[in-house]
This record gives C-alpha cells, structure tokens and sequence, in this order.
C-alpha cells in the first residue's frame, strides 16, 4: 500500500494513433526514470536480481509468483513492447497494478511474464479531454490527495489506501461516497488499453463512452468487466456525465468539507444468538429501507465488522458526510435503529469530526493490510439478511472448533445513487443491491491454509444453504462481486446451485462482455480462472 511519487505525467506521447495531452499543473518528467537502463531496452528484473523476491508478490501472501521475468512499465510504449513480445513468442502474460487480488490470477505458477504497472502512477488533468487522467498504477490514496488538494474534486473509490487504480476501476470501484455520487466506473469517461490482435501485432486503443465512438465496447467493458480480461489498462479519464464545462473544479464530485466518524461496539461476551441476530437485522434493514438514490440517509455509510468472538467484539465503524443537513441527528438516529431491542448497550469509543482528505485516512476504513494470507469471499444483497442468514453468521462466529479472531464478515450499504444507473449502462450488473459482504479470512503461518479455508468455505455456504451454497440473483441477493474474486464459485462441491460463476458475477451483461473480449483479445492473452470467456 506504498503511495506512489512520481504523479505525474511529464509532456506528450503519440502512440497507436493515441494523442496524450500535456496535463496542467504537471511536474517535469524525471530526466531517467528509476532503475532506467541503456537505450530502449525494457526494465526487466529476472530471478537472482535484489528486486525479484518483492515485485513477484502482491498484499495476498498466499500467492508468490515465479515468473522468467517482471517487466517494469513506466509509460504506455512499454506496455505496447512487453505485449507484443509475449503475444509473439507465446509466453502467458499477467499484470499487477496494486497487487490486492485475493486469488493467484497475476502470481498462477503458469506465468511466464509479469508486467509491473506501478510506474504508471500519473494524475493530472487533460484539458483537451476536460477529464482528470489517472495511470493504472496509481494508489487511491494519492489519486485522493491530488485531486482534492488540486481541485478539490474526489471519485467514489474505495476506501483501502493502497489499492491501484487499475483493477479496482475496472472491476467497478465502489466506496464510501458511492451512496451519494455512485460507482467509480460511473464517473469514467475513457480508458487507454494495450491490446494484441491474431498476429500478435500490440497497439494502444482509447475507448471513450461517447456514443459514436467506434471503440465504446470496449470502454463499457471497463466498467465492471474485471481486470485481466481485455488487455491492459494503462490510464483512465474522468468526468461526470453531463459535465458541460472547461473548469476541472466541476467536472467530478466535491466530497463534503467535513467527516463525522464514529465507532461502536458491542462486547462478544455480552451477546447471545438474539442479541446478534437482531443486531444484523436491523442494521441490514435499515439500509434495504433506505436504498434509492436522493435520500438524505445516503450521506451515511459504515462497516458492521463482525469477526470471529474470539476477537472480543461486534464493531460499527460510521462516518456521515458534512454536506448533511443535520450529521449529528443523522448519525443518532441510525445508532438507536441500529441498537434497537437488541438488549446489549453499545460502547461509543469514537466521535469526532475530520476534514475530508484526513478522514479518507481514518482507521476505521483505511485498512492496510500487510504480510497476510487471505482468503475472500463477496455477496451482494437486494434485501435485508433473512434470520436463517443472521443465525448461520452467529453460529460460524460462536465456533468452539474454530478460534481465530481474523475471520469473519464486514458487512457494508451499497446502493443510493448506484442504483440510479440501470444494470446495462455499465458492466456493473448489481445496480439494485442494498448491501455487500465481504466474507474475509487473514492468516500468517501457511501451515494454518486448509483450517482457515474450510472455515470461511463452509461459513459463507452454511450463509447461502437454501440456494446452494451461493447468493443466487433471486429475489433477496444479487450475486458477487468481481473484484473480490473466488475461485469457489466455479467448484461444485461449494457451488451446488446450478447458477454459474458467470451469472453471479455478471449476470445478463456476461454475454456482452463475450463478444467484446472475442474481438479485442482474439488470441486470449489474457486470460486466469475467472476470466471472461470469447463468444463461440
């Protein structure tokens, strides 16, 4: 979760027929880029090289790769070169931009090239687009600082600092402002990818979502489609959709001035089964009761993070927008909903206003995970939990055979203004959830792997049992969520519904996406276990 330094673009480049506007308020380019080497010669870094042991693994410690060689990008021209060479000599080809996938899709020991975006770090602003640029290497904690210390815009994102740009936008991207300005992807205006065509011939195409743009397909497909599957993204545009003017200050959303952050708990001990199911219903409903957009409720976003007993308690990190008419009397009131005959006293530990940028630091979102082992699984609901679903949480998490404070499920709101753009506009198909889950395992001894994956297989299964062990798309959930992907979803043994993964994550808009991954990456390049398939 490194912040990134160089920030910004240094002059102009034409490649692919792809113009790159100079960006205002841009520092020079660095005379040599870092670990720059004669002539035109990539930066390669091979096993035996000091650099080798950190770029071939990411956040997830599960997954070390053992590539032949990690190429590391710092401009478009080198991505355009490393995957022609791969495309041509036919050696399997991965990215990382920040290195959080939850399963081994860039690190699988299959292979052979690893490109290395993080040089691809740049922010500023395009005026012939009237977008704010971002490379895909970029961390959304430097994406936030430049932009709202620049221009005091902001996106959506999400809340995880050290998160990159690339597979979190194209996975959909949404966070804590999300409620009140929608999804990341709702925001993107263009998107540059490298893509190989049959004879292995790599290019830079710009896709925009201007109607008559012959390349739209595949900008739609960026938005929501996942990373990995069309090529490789190497920057993004931004501007809201019906932005008419030059000025970048109103050309994205101005987050509010003002945070105000809480944090609750509730100790274990404390709680019984009623206690804790009847928290869970009443946070779930309040939110499912309050899911359209315009809403004052949707300045309020929080986590419900309930972990394993062991850990000590149920806690409820808040944060309500200044913009409010009232934050205080909002956040009061959705606390005594939330604690509503639950019986059980919450403890208030934190209360206390922050200024915007300093807020999107806050502990009680700014996860920075570091040197674990994880294991995810996501969910995605239309209604409140059932009490069959609150009663296998509480059974999961009061386990005697299992005592691991690391394990457990964060339970967050989506939509509000997501749910103003209809499930086609974007490749994020989800547009009527109320909630998303994130059923989450963090470990450190490798010896540990089977016990805390059979936990957390069997824990969000026992959750879904009366659809399979999965959150179909029926009438109360909605599916998955791509960028927590799990590999699960495709197994029978925890995957009984007869939904396929391919309907969970993407529903009616996976046959679309079909056709545009036929046409863009012909020779499937890029490709891992959940990629989208071309269309036969």
């Amino acid at each position: 979760m490194e912040v990134t330094r160089r920030g910004v673009l240094g002059g102009s480049a034409v490649l692919g027929g792809v113009v790159t506007a100079a960006l205002v308020g841009a520092a020079p380019a660095p005379a040599a880029r870092p670990g720059s080497v004669a002539g035109d010669a990539l930066l390669t870094v091979r096993p035996g090289d000091p650099q080798y042991a950190d770029l071939v693994r990411g956040v997830n410690q599960r997954w070390v790769g053992r590539p032949g060689q990690v190429v590391v990008a710092t401009s478009t021209s080198d991505v355009v070169r490393a995957v022609q060479q791969a495309a041509r000599s036919g050696r399997r080809l991965s990215v990382r931009s920040g290195g959080h996938c939850f399963e081994n899709f860039v690190s699988d020991p299959a292979v052979e090239v690893l490109l290395d975006l993080a040089g691809l770090d740049e922010i500023g602003f395009d005026p012939a687009r009237r977008a704010f640029v971002v490379g895909a290497g970029a961390r959304l904690e430097e994406v936030n600082r430049r932009l709202f210390t620049g221009w005091g815009v902001a996106l959506p994102a999400g809340s995880c600092p050290s998160v990159g740009v690339g597979g979190h936008i194209a996975g959909g991207g949404y966070g804590p402002l999300s409620r009140l300005f929608g999804l990341t992807v709702d925001h993107l205006y263009a998107v540059e990818v490298v893509v190989a065509d049959r004879s292995g011939s790599a290019r830079a195409v710009l896709a925009t979502r201007e109607a008559d743009d012959p390349n739209r397909e595949l900008w739609w497909a960026h938005t929501g489609g996942g990373g990995g599957n069309f090529g490789v993204v190497t920057r993004y545009w931004f501007r809201s959709p019906g932005a008419d003017t030059s000025d970048p200050r109103r050309l994205l959303p101005r987050p509010p001035a003002e945070l105000l952050v809480n944090t609750v708990i509730w100790p274990w001990e404390a709680m019984d089964r009623a206690a804790f199911t009847r928290l869970l219903l009443n946070y779930s409903r309040w939110y499912a009761a309050r899911n359209r957009p315009g809403r004052v409720e949707n300045h309020l976003y929080s986590h419900l993070i309930t972990f394993h007993r062991s850990g000590g308690a149920v806690v409820l990190n808040t944060q309500v927008s200044g913009q409010a008419p009232d934050a205080d009397g909002l956040l009061d009131e959705f606390l005594e909903a939330i604690g509503d005959g639950v019986g059980v006293a919450m403890q208030s530990t934190v209360r206390r206003r922050l200024p915007w940028l300093l807020g999107t630091q806050w502990s009680g979102f700014a996860d920075r995970p570091v040197g674990r082992r994880i294991k995810g699984k996501s969910a995605l609901h239309r209604s409140a939990l059932t009490e069959a679903q609150a009663a296998a949480i509480h059974r999961a998490l009061v386990s005697t055979d299992y005592t691991h404070p690391g394990s457990g499920v964060l339970i967050a709101p989506y939509g509000g203004q997501v749910s103003a753009v209809t499930g086609s506009a974007t490749a994020s198909s989800h547009r009527d959830a109320a909630l998303i889950l994130l059923y989450l395992s963090e470990w450190d001894n490798e010896a540990e792997d089977a016990t805390h994956l059979r936990f957390l297989r069997e824990f969000y299964r026992d959750v879904y049992a009366s659809t399979g062990g999965v959150p179909v798309r029926d009438g109360s959930t909605a599916g998955a969520y791509i960028n927590y992907p799990d590999v699960d979803l495709r197994d029978p043994a925890w995957n009984s519904s007869g939904t396929s993964w391919q309907e969970l994550y993407y529903g009616e808009n996976y046959k679309r996406l079909r056709r545009v991954k036929s046409q863009w990456d012909p020779q499937r390049l890029f490709h891992h276990q959940l990629s989208v398939e071309p269309a036969r």
